[in-house]
């Protein structure tokens, strides 16, 4: 098994700095970390000046989306030209460092499709995982990807349907959404029961469920019912956007060691340019909040909405930092090894560490001092590989 040896590297092994220069790589994993001077390969590469981290990852992406589109798709597209614009997505992706991202929703069952060539190497991408047609009441938020269900009994159905095309996790949509006309965000779209029975359901087989909720009342329901991951979490209410959180809430999610995975995009810099300081007082005071009670986060875009690119997670993440009040390693850690852990790939990828996946980027500069250093490559691993080097 051919062996290559990155030396002469500043190291972040995805929770910490390690006192190692060098990572071994040894067929698709990472064989050694250690010293430049101990260590050796077939081939040595010499990274002087050079960080390195592992891939990072995107916990909410939709790649059947075109982020160039203004509206919903009334259907899937299913041309051969999509298909290829989801491959040229996937492989964007991958040469900007996103090496692995949750697929959060689509109607046809493209993403799985796509997912399924990444691995067999027949397609460049990050590695995915795929929820399939997103669970939502009768012409709820995205019920045109197929997943309605007006009771328990259909919304087996709909995770029976998802499971017989192989998905890795459920979605359920906790709440209303934005860009579904006629769908309200802060309405709760299911009650408390229907929610904990579709995420026992998942439970009997063996996965974890994604919830959309954008209001209160939803969030607390998800919460409540045992879901693995609350993407959005907005705490939209009566008043507002961002302008109904509830401290008990907020204790139950991290009573429950629920992860938040608030889909913050580069295009969030609008609240941090003075345009709407009372929406960014409320969304920075939410942040806050949910800190104080240690509540995870992981690193997400919603990438494929509109003005929302795929590869575009590298140029998000300074702008989550100042948004959450995060530093720059907690940052780097949401996206990389607390992402891993909470999408459940932890002992896949998501750190530099001995036995895992050789997912790794590697950068000019330290993005622990400034994060803007991840926003053009000098190298990107995965699987062992390298799929982009200059």
């Amino acid at each position: 098994m051919i062996s290559t040896l990155l030396s002469r590297l500043r190291i972040w092994d995805g929770e910490h700095p390690h006192t190692g220069d060098a990572i071994l790589v040894q067929g698709e994993r990472i064989a050694a970390v250690g010293s430049s001077d101990e260590l050796s390969a077939d081939t040595t590469v010499d990274c002087s000046g050079l960080t390195a981290l592992p891939g990072l990852i995107d916990a909410h992406v939709h790649m059947e989306l075109n982020p160039d589109d203004r509206l919903p798709p009334a259907q899937t597209d299913l041309s051969v030209a999509a298909k290829a614009r989801m491959r040229e997505r996937a492989e964007a992706m991958l040469e900007a460092g996103i090496t692995t991202a949750r697929d959060l929703g689509g109607g046809a069952w493209l993403e799985l499709t796509l997912r399924d060539a990444i691995t067999a190497g027949e397609v460049a991408g990050p590695r995915l995982l795929c929820a399939g047609q997103p669970i939502t009441c009768p012409s709820g938020h995205c019920h045109f990807w197929g997943g309605e269900a007006a009771d328990t009994a259909q919304a087996d159905a709909v995770i029976e349907r998802q499971l017989d095309k192989g998905v890795d996790l459920i979605k359920v949509m906790a709440t209303g959404g934005q860009l579904t006309k006629g769908s309200d965000p802060g309405a709760a779209q299911f009650d408390l029961a229907t929610l904990t029975h579709i995420v026992q359901r998942a439970a009997a087989h063996d996965k974890l469920v994604a919830a959309h909720c954008h209001g209160t009342q939803g969030i607390h329901f998800a919460a409540a019912a045992g879901v693995s991951t609350i993407e959005h979490c907005s705490w939209a209410g009566k008043a507002g956007w961002a302008a109904d959180y509830r401290p008990e809430t907020a204790a139950l999610i991290a009573e429950r060691g629920t992860w938040i995975s608030p889909t913050v995009n580069r295009g969030w810099q609008r609240y941090l340019e003075g345009r709407n300081q009372q929406m960014r007082e409320r969304i920075q005071g939410n942040f806050a909040a949910m800190r104080a009670k240690e509540i995870p986060f992981i690193a997400s875009t919603d990438a494929g909405i509109p003005g929302v690119y795929h590869h575009h997670l590298p140029l998000a993440l300074p702008v989550f930092a100042q948004i959450a009040g995060l530093s720059a390693e907690a940052v780097l850690r949401s996206a990389t090894s607390q992402a891993a852990l909470a999408i459940g790939l932890h002992s896949v990828t998501g750190r530099i560490e001995n036995g895992l996946s050789a997912d790794l980027l590697l950068v000019q500069g330290n993005p622990l001092i400034d994060l803007s250093a991840l926003a053009d490559p000098a190298q990107v691993w995965f699987r062992g590989r390298p799929v982009k080097s200059i």
